[in-house]
């Protein structure tokens, strides 16, 4: 049985790798030059920067792949831990080092707050609990509402119903360390005082598992991935963009998938699709209207679209040791700021910043003696109507003053090579509906059944993996996503034998 993935993400390399550890028959067809989508590598003067994901939790997810294939994830590449996980700073100079050792994270706590540490310890014993309930459901798909009345009693017991934001708040009064403890959301595209506190369990996770890196880059782990599903038999293209999913009708049969079109006019013939592109755009772009009767574009606009990124890749010649791998820099406002990038689609003169050093862990990511670097600014998505033609200089000027003023003295001096990508990269190379960087805003009512689903509602033999699927966005999550559509396909194709 052949299998035509869409796309090279984690989703589609999660479902590819497992698909033809089963004995399909699998294609990989990628429109870039390079696997990875959102994880794309730029290499530029002797710099090295992860254009997407850098933050790797859950990384037994990444072992299963391998030991599945007969094989070890340190034949491929080298996962180390990072400490701390990130280093959360204020506007008032305070800094938060954010790690996963417990006395310490108490001891800081304590410093910030006293009276927060017992508030910390309530608030850790019921991410506990909802990391049992919800890490549960993370490879189980939702593809009748049944499945959805079997967990709805727990998300109940749970209070699904409040924000991340609002769960931490019921136990820290301090300003700041509620922002330590919330902000996880926004790094899967979500607005923590409307995210559901499932959410929440990312805490539990990163505390219990830790935060990790691939040496190389987490292109390195793309590579690796790629890597074994070659080993194994596997085929990827690439230039090979899809301008149609082909799908046809037998008579009173519902419309099933059966290939491809790529945009130099081919065509590949398959017996299931799996798509990783972004689901919205590719059910409006991919998909004609008359094979969508659930997924119509009344539909696809209704749904709530995570906020986009405004990311500058830079290459430094001097070094910043006081700047750890991973920095979260808070501006001056936090819940506002929120609200303009999500609520109101305003871009506002100030902003919170996402600041990565990879070099801190892995110096060959840069020459000797350098430091590489990426500045992330979350940003409204293209709904926003901003105008980044005349903004992209603008903005990035506001932000390396920013630094340069705050944090890294003389930077723009030391600054010898650049990239640049915004809401538009996002539409155009990534072909993300409204230049979402995440896609579908993971809200309650957009979460598990509710979240467009694995496997097509409209479509025999199609499926969609990635950030706008169930689970949701993030490494643990597409890789999920890939692991559901898999399981799904074994048993669809064996159902079909019987």
């Amino acid at each position: 049985m052949k299998v035509i993935v869409i796309g090279s993400g984690f989703g589609g390399l999660t479902a590819a790798i497992r698909l033809r550890a089963k004995g399909f028959e699998v294609e990989i067809v990628e429109k870039l030059d390079k696997p990875g989508g959102r994880a794309y590598v730029y290499e530029q003067d002797g710099f090295v920067f992860d254009g997407g994901p850098t933050i790797i939790t859950a990384p037994w997810l990444i072992h299963d792949l391998f030991s599945l294939c007969g094989k070890r994830t340190d034949e491929y590449v080298q996962l180390v831990p990072i400490d701390p996980f990130y280093n959360v700073r204020f506007q008032d100079g305070t800094v938060f080092r954010y790690n996963g050792r417990r006395d310490e994270v108490l001891e800081q706590i304590r410093a910030f707050e006293p009276r927060d540490v017992a508030g910390y310890q309530r608030f850790y014993d019921k991410t506990e609990a909802i990391f049992t309930t919800g890490f549960e459901l993370i490879d189980q798909p939702f593809t009748h509402f049944r499945d959805m009345l079997k967990v709805l009693p727990d998300l109940i017991r749970l209070r699904s119903d409040r924000s991340v934001a609002g769960f931490v708040n019921r136990h820290i009064s301090d300003p700041r360390l509620r922002q330590v403890f919330s902000f996880h959301p926004l790094l899967v595209g979500g607005n923590p005082f409307q995210t559901t506190s499932i959410y929440a369990l990312i805490h539990k996770l990163e505390q219990e598992w830790g935060v990790w890196f691939a040496m190389g880059g987490t292109g390195a782990l793309v590579k690796a991935l790629v890597q074994l599903f070659t080993d194994i038999g596997g085929t990827i293209r690439y230039h090979s963009e899809v301008s149609q999913i082909l799908v046809e009708t037998n008579g009173s049969d519902a419309p099933r998938a059966h290939g491809v079109r790529l945009a130099n006019g081919n065509e590949i013939k398959a017996d299931v699709v799996v798509c990783n592109g972004d689901v919205a755009q590719s059910y409006l772009k991919l998909i004609p209207a008359e094979y969508r009767k659930h997924n119509t574009d009344k539909h696809i606009a209704s749904m709530r679209y995570s906020m986009s990124l405004f990311v500058i890749y830079f290459g430094t010649d001097k070094q910043y040791p006081n700047m750890a791998h991973h920095e979260i820099l808070m501006g001056p406002r936090y819940k506002d700021l929120v609200e303009d990038i999500f609520t109101k689609k305003h871009l506002s003169d100030d902003f919170s910043l996402y600041l990565h050093r990879p070099t801190a862990t892995d110096p060959s990511l840069a020459p000797p003696g350098c430091d590489s670097w990426y500045v992330l600014s979350p940003v409204p998505h293209l709904e926003s109507g901003t105008d980044w033609t005349t903004m992209k200089k603008v903005y990035r000027d506001r932000i390396m003053n920013e630094l340069e003023r705050r944090y890294m003295p003389d930077l723009q001096k030391h600054i010898v090579t650049e990239h640049i990508i915004d809401p538009v990269h996002f539409r155009d190379t990534l072909n993300s509906h409204l230049g979402s960087a995440f896609s579908v805003e993971p809200i309650l009512t957009q979460s598990a059944w509710w979240r467009p689903h694995n496997k097509s509602e409209d479509i025999e033999s199609l499926y969609f993996v990635g950030a706008g699927t169930h689970p949701g966005a993030g490494l643990p999550g597409v890789m999920s996503s890939g692991t559901i559509a898999s399981r799904m396909i074994a048993h669809d194709a064996v159902a079909s034998l019987q």
